[in-house]
């Protein structure tokens, strides 16, 4: 019984560390006055017939803290990358030289910056909502091998220790918000 306990468990904290990384993944996208790569993860084009990932078909490259350059490896895929950005509503104009694609990052203004902080905050409460179900889904299981004999104070033990990872996981959620936050609010 207590392997099933431990295998429970496993399973609860891998779960909430895969929230937890899809949370930093996602908080990476919402940008904070920085030009980053990663701001056009996501963002497909159409190559040859088929949806390619921009950093796939060119070289994406940051030229400063507010300009990305992205220069394709075939000139005919310039139209197609600008085309793929304008569509994806990222809220930056591409600017289109005939050899590359320059995205130039306006200076975030504070009532877009309350929006991204908004916006970074729902990604948060998805992560913690991910956990919480988490939480549910390992309790309903240790309730289930109750029912098959598990005893009552090992049951309390193990529903203890998933409620402390729930927490601290959360927890975890908690400051990584601030520090995007703190990140998108400074100037």
């Amino acid at each position: 019984m207590q392997a099933d306990i431990d295998l429970i468990l496993d399973d609860a904290q891998t779960s909430m560390q895969k929230a937890l990384s899809h949370l930093e993944y996602e908080l990476t996208k919402i940008r904070a006055g920085k030009a980053s790569p990663s701001m056009l993860e996501g963002i497909n084009t159409e190559y040859y017939g088929a949806p390619t990932p921009i950093n796939q078909v060119a070289n994406v490259s940051v030229l400063d803290a507010r300009t990305i350059s992205i220069q394709p490896w075939e000139k005919n895929m310039l139209a197609p990358i600008e085309r793929a950005i304008l569509q994806a509503n990222i809220g930056i104009t591409p600017q289109n030289d005939g050899v590359q694609i320059r995205l130039f990052l306006p200076p975030l203004t504070e009532e877009r910056r309350k929006e991204l902080a908004k916006r970074s905050s729902g990604e948060a409460e998805q992560a913690k909502i991910a956990i919480r179900n988490i939480r549910r889904d390992a309790i309903e299981d240790i309730k289930k091998l109750q029912k098959d004999g598990l005893s009552e104070d090992a049951a309390k033990d193990a529903e203890k220790s998933v409620q402390d990872l729930t927490d601290k996981n959360i927890g975890t959620v908690e400051k990584i918000l601030a520090a995007k936050e703190k990140e998108i609010m400074s100037i």
